[in-house]
């Protein structure tokens, strides 16, 4: 043990040297020029225009985005790889392409990319936090990577995640803890952290992530960016690396994050549709929605598992405010029976007590956010009965009892028996909400609160309920940035301080302790994000009604290039 514990420390001095090395060469190099601002303060989009138009290069976007990704590392450590001597090869590759032609390459033409871990670009490790990984380049790109630089997109840098993927902090012993670039106290989100954090600090212009139960939402809320998370599988994930790739009791999907919505239905017009090697992505190009003049949205300001914050309420309020002002329908509902979704969810994820994706962890330490889970679906089960036993009866919370007597190693029949609830609660929430009222789509809170502390995912991951409901519902949902938390407009008042007859240790813990993760006075100007969700394979119509929303909110609420870094400009 002793001699696997020494070699795992000199993997990890080993790359995080590397990584230094490679940053350290553009500060000493170059660093950032005086003009790089107007290139970080453009969309994606601005920046395809202005190639185009012959105004600007590809070399010179990139540049400045290179010197701002270094920026963004050093503020939040969000970086794994480094790519930038292939990335600036790519860019003068298509700077002579259009000297020659005076045509752009393809629709993202010069636009920097980041890539969360998980995905393998050829000569770079994919190691998504496990040491056992390092060292181990990809022979080929995943095939969204090709698709991107097939289009003329140029990934620049790879992002961190947290070990294994499955917790929506963003730590690992390989690279560190990646923090919230709007305070360092505060966590990014997970699992797409890295990407969330670089995005919104201007150092990619656009980036790919990937969404099990809430990891492209959950780090684009805590970060106040945009993301989309499509249906299975509306882009690609072949190529791509994860710690148990033979689990499909729920897909991993793959999506982007990006810093306005015109950036996202940009990815998606160019990279719907577009085939792999085992024909696995539907041949479902983009489609342009036929929206009606007036929506019909649904909404609710709770998930009906954990209270939201009033940060969280607030933003889901506003935006229902400023939607009616518009002349669009919104009509407040209860989502059905919540509880049985998570109860699927943490059913099936734990069907082996985590046995397989953690094969690769080697000697490196389990992460403090995995412990509770991981060990709690260890638990014998006479000791889970007893444990429910005592939380539903003498504590009183039986939805927290539910979980613990749920989780853990299962036979086939009883995983079965929950992929069968999992498909009849899929049915059942059509029926009773699509179905039932005729929404054209939901604004939802993306989780109870704003953001977390850094080391709060330990006690609280069954916030997670609030985004792994629409994965469970197999529906397209897309984040967007409402507003910041306001001392002033968030303050904890009796509707969520006094004690309730539905007994949740959870809402005791977010609000009710002495000491509650709830406060809004450090979270002063943290963003809040909503969830716009439509049904399946409506990812175009979820893109159309961000639009909506993002017109009817208005742009002075301040997101979108430069949000984070000058916050005082807004």
């Amino acid at each position: 043990m002793g001699s696997s514990f020494s070699s795992n420390k000199a993997i990890v001095h080993e790359k995080r040297v590397e990584r230094a090395r490679l940053l350290e060469e553009v500060e000493s190099s170059s660093g950032k020029s005086s003009d790089c601002e107007k290139y970080l303060q453009a969309t994606a989009c601005d920046i395809v225009s202005r190639i185009e138009s012959g105004e600007w290069t590809a070399t010179e976007v990139l540049e400045a985005y290179i010197a701002q990704a270094v920026e963004a590392q050093a503020a939040t450590n969000c970086l794994t790889e480094v790519m930038f001597k292939d990335a600036r090869a790519q860019a003068k590759d298509l700077d002579a392409e259009f000297a020659a032609t005076k045509k752009i390459h393809g629709p993202l033409h010069g636009v920097p990319f980041s890539v969360k871990d998980l995905y393998r670009v050829k000569g770079y490790d994919t190691t998504i936090g496990f040491t056992q990984w390092a060292n181990d380049p990809a022979e080929e790109n995943a095939a969204l990577v090709d698709h991107i630089i097939a289009a003329g997109g140029i990934p620049m840098v790879k992002t961190n995640v947290p070990q294994t993927m499955l917790s929506f902090e963003c730590n690992n012993p390989l690279w560190g803890r990646t923090t919230n670039p709007y305070n360092p106290g505060y966590t990014c989100g997970g699992s797409s952290g890295g990407e969330g954090a670089i995005i919104a600090m201007d150092g990619s212009a656009l980036g790919i992530g990937s969404d099990i139960a809430g990891s492209l939402r959950i780090p684009s809320a805590y970060c106040g960016v945009y993301s989309l998370m499509p249906s299975v599988p509306r882009v690609s994930t072949f190529g791509c690396r994860g710690p148990d790739p033979g689990f499909e009791g729920l897909i991993a999907i793959n999506g982007p994050m990006a810093r306005s919505v015109e950036d996202l239905k940009l990815f998606c017009r160019t990279l719907f549709g577009m085939p792999d090697a085992i024909s696995h992505v539907p041949p479902m190009p983009y489609r342009e929605p036929n929206l009606p003049e007036k929506l019909k949205f649904g909404y609710y300001t709770s998930d009906g598992f954990v209270k939201s914050s009033p940060a969280n309420k607030r933003a889901v309020l506003e935006t229902v405010s400023a939607l009616r002002k518009h002349g669009h329908e919104c009509i407040e509902f209860e989502p059905p029976n919540v509880h049985e979704a998570l109860l699927a969810f943490v059913a099936l994820n734990s069907s082996d007590s985590y046995r397989n994706m953690l094969s690769n962890l080697g000697p490196d330490a389990l992460d403090d956010t995995l412990k509770l889970v991981v060990y709690g679906s260890r638990v014998p089960y006479p000791l889970k009965a007893f444990a429910h036993l005592i939380v539903s009866k003498i504590l009183g919370d039986w939805r927290a009892a539910d979980i613990l007597l749920v989780a853990g190693s299962k036979s086939y029949s009883e995983y079965s028996k929950w992929t069968r609830k999992k498909q009849d609660y899929n049915r059942m929430f059509y029926m009773n909400v699509w179905n039932r009222y005729g929404f054209d789509g939901i604004i939802a809170p993306v989780q109870a609160l704003p953001q977390l502390p850094e080391g709060g995912a330990t006690r609280l991951s069954p916030l997670v309920m609030g985004t792994v409901l629409y994965n469970i519902v197999q529906s397209s949902a897309g984040c967007i940035p409402v507003t910041r938390v306001d001392p002033e407009k968030d303050g904890l008042t009796e509707e969520w301080t006094r004690s309730s007859d539905k007994v949740s240790i959870l809402e005791d813990q977010l609000y009710r302790w002495k000491k509650p993760f709830y406060d809004p006075m450090p979270m002063k100007g943290m963003p809040v994000g909503i969830q716009v969700v439509a049904k399946k394979w409506e990812e175009e119509k979820v893109l159309a009604m961000m639009s909506v929303v993002d017109k009817a909110l208005g742009e002075d609420r301040g997101f979108g290039p430069g949000a984070c870094r000058f916050p005082q400009t807004f």
